[in-house]
């Protein structure tokens, strides 16, 4: 006879996910780190009160906002490397629906984090209830069905008999490298409470392997094939090679092989800063070193990449007529792009494999003097950028970068999203560690930086994580401060303002748009914008409102003394600084394709146009 144990829905959940642990490479641990909520009608007497029954074992923090929340689970699962994740429980409506834009985060990224948005009645005894929104089309459609484009896996229980099985399929997805992401349960709430007769088994510690797929025999030779009839190979290292944990790997592989190696904004750090075969950030915000030897490769080794526009050039970058691609990746999808030659598996093992297969081959030794050279620029470039400019009496953002980067230890963290500040931070932050790059570049979600900073902090409290943001992120998502105070996590913030949307407003002069609605600027009586008064926002009134403490340096001297008081405290602090607007470069040389209007009726717009359309015309991909 099956043993069993009478539970709410929401209790089995709880219990089920504290028991779920995860291995990989001989580490073994518990995969879910907490949950985050907050409680309100659907889950108040369901998952919420499974969780205080359980508050001894499994540590809950109270959210500010379901954005927030989901954003704290994935800036944990990030310094986790994916062997961690967290739990988010919401109430039904505007509750659950706010976790749309974190789910798109964490899928978009790859990132494992578990949803429990409440949902309605599944009996509909109580007809249309507070915060429903109704489709007359079925009654089985709620608000909740918004999740299931962003979620990896999207199931709503609506008998306690089906919760099992899905809660197995959720962990296989969350643990599963080539299809990890968002995964979705919604829980009408009259299930939440309702108990039914588990298996025993159902709780039993249960361990995850999370496995290194082998690619095919065939697949490698060919791959090997490609590489040793190439003359100029280049790789693009993207965030898989991280969460692979194939660092060590990689540089063995360029230092065999020789063959230079360019970083995406998920795999910077991959390979250490001042390795002679590291040539760099690639793509439109990259430098233009690595830019210059993916032109001209002949052979393109794309490995846990999914080549997006900005590391692609708008599919512009490789312009070598007879280039073609290798693709290494676990995820079939993005291993077949380009056309490539397909290598599905592990990033580690493929290299491992590739490299064994390769023996002795080398690239030719002219081509990497040009490689070892093109990384000895760009490091110096990196270094005249962040240089203060004599006789310049205001901070830059480049020198903001390059003085907190200067304090950071070889394991810290710097976080960062949106606006400018991702292309510079590409550019210039000089990681120490594989985690200890983390611009989430895949959504580039505006609000992520705080957030995901404190969730990075619980991740890894022995990192200091270095939360870069600008003054409209900032207005948009600011809350968790208040978090980090209540559970004593530490994060320092640094609060970067250029009075608006700076970065969009060059890219708006940039394609004829002349600014507009960009800046924040006082307006008339007349709704015009007054270009002479900006918006008198306190930023460090908002933060010591919250109880942050709160430097606020005018030059390089007073932010050096408050970035050392910051990293010598022990809560949370935030250092605000004003810079100059931003001032787009062309340092990487690559193209970015943002369309221009066809038909326009102001000078601008139409002179952009033809300047983009002279462009696009250089700049068209030369393979298929």
């Amino acid at each position: 006879m099956v043993s069993t144990i009478r539970l709410t829905v929401g209790q089995a959940i709880v219990r089920f996910l504290e028991a779920q642990q995860v291995t990989r490479d001989g580490q073994t641990n518990t995969f879910f780190g907490g949950a985050l909520g907050i409680m309100g009608h659907g889950n108040v007497g369901g998952v919420g009160q499974a969780f205080l029954e359980e508050k001894e074992r499994m540590r809950f923090i109270q959210g500010r906002n379901e954005q927030g929340m989901g954003h704290i689970a994935v800036g944990y699962a990030r310094l986790k490397n994916r062997m961690g994740a967290m739990v988010v429980t919401t109430s039904i409506g505007p509750g659950a629906a706010n976790l749309v834009t974190a789910a798109g985060t964490a899928t978009v990224n790859h990132l494992p984090v578990l949803l429990l948005p409440s949902d309605i009645f599944s009996t509909r005894r109580a007809g249309s209830v507070l915060q429903q929104i109704e489709d007359e089309r079925s009654y089985d459609v709620s608000g909740n069905d918004s999740l299931r484009p962003v979620s990896r896996y999207w199931d709503r229980i609506n008998r306690p008999e089906q919760l099992p099985t899905a809660l197995l399929a959720a962990m296989e997805t969350l643990t599963n490298p080539a299809k990890t992401g968002a995964v979705t349960l919604c829980l009408p709430q009259d299930v939440q409470a309702e108990a039914y007769d588990f298996p025993t088994s159902l709780f039993k510690e249960r361990i995850w392997r999370i496995g290194r797929p082998r690619a095919d025999a065939d697949a490698l030779a060919a791959a090997a094939e490609a590489i040793r009839a190439s003359k100029r190979p280049f790789i693009i290292a993207g965030g898989g090679t991280v969460y692979s944990s194939a660092s060590q790997d990689l540089t063995d592989f360029i230092e065999h092989t020789g063959i230079p190696v360019g970083s995406t904004q998920a795999a910077k750090g991959a390979v250490a800063y001042e390795h002679p075969l590291n040539v760099g950030p690639l793509g439109s915000i990259g430098l233009k070193y690595a830019n210059q030897l993916a032109r001209q490769a002949d052979l393109i080794i794309g490995i846990g990449t999914r080549y997006t526009d900005f590391t692609s050039a708008s599919n512009t970058m490789f312009q070598d007529p007879s280039v073609h691609f290798v693709n290494i990746n676990v995820a079939s999808f993005d291993a077949n792009k380009e056309a490539a030659i397909a290598v599905v598996g592990d990033a580690r093992e493929a290299i491992r494999e590739l490299s064994r297969a390769l023996k002795d081959w080398q690239v030719p030794s002219d081509y990497r003097r040009q490689a070892e050279e093109a990384a000895d620029e760009a490091r110096a470039e990196v270094v005249r950028q962040i240089q203060h400019i004599p006789g310049d009496n205001k901070l830059g953002q480049k020198e903001v970068i390059g003085i907190v980067n200067s304090f950071a230890k070889p394991q810290d963290v710097v976080v960062n999203a949106a606006g400018s500040m991702p292309s510079d931070l590409q550019k210039l932050w000089r990681p120490g560690s594989p985690l200890g790059y983390s611009v989430e570049y895949g959504y580039s979600c505006m609000g992520y930086e705080i957030p995901a900073g404190l969730g990075m902090r619980m991740a890894a409290p022995d990192r200091e994580i270095f939360t870069f943001i600008g003054d409209a992120s900032f207005l948009m998502y600011h809350q968790d401060v208040l978090t980090a105070i209540q559970e004593h996590e530490k994060i320092i913030i640094i609060l970067v303002d250029n009075h608006g949307f700076g970065s969009i407003n060059t890219l708006s002069h940039q394609v004829g748009s002349q600014g507009f609605e960009t800046r924040f600027y006082m307006k008339n009586e007349q709704g015009l914008e007054d270009k002479d008064h900006y918006l008198p926002i306190d930023f460090p009134k908002i933060l010591e409102g919250y109880g942050v403490p709160t430097y606020c340096p005018t030059n390089a001297e007073e932010l050096k003394d408050a970035v050392k008081k910051a990293v010598d405290g022990e809560t949370i602090a935030a250092i605000y600084v004003t810079v100059d607007p931003v001032v787009r470069d062309n340092s990487s040389q690559a193209w970015w394709d943002v369309a221009t209007p066809q038909v326009a009726h102001i000078d601008s717009s139409k002179q952009a146009h033809q300047a983009y359309e002279e462009v696009r015309t250089k700049e068209q991909k030369l393979y298929l």
